[in-house]
């Protein structure tokens, strides 16, 4: 609201942008790697013994 008063609306909403697309990335990757820990568990189970 300060930001937006003051007349930095355009740096408020770029900044708002690159976090959504940096939340998103970050979405991605955890997904991407919850499903490689839960297919590679024998794998690192059979390394371990």
């Amino acid at each position: 609201l300060i930001a937006g008063a003051l007349g930095f609306g355009g740096v408020a909403a770029g900044a708002a942008g690159i976090a959504k697309v940096l939340f998103g990335l970050f979405l991605v990757l955890t997904v991407i790697f919850l499903v490689l820990a839960a297919l590679g568990v024998g794998a690192v189970r059979k390394a371990i013994d």
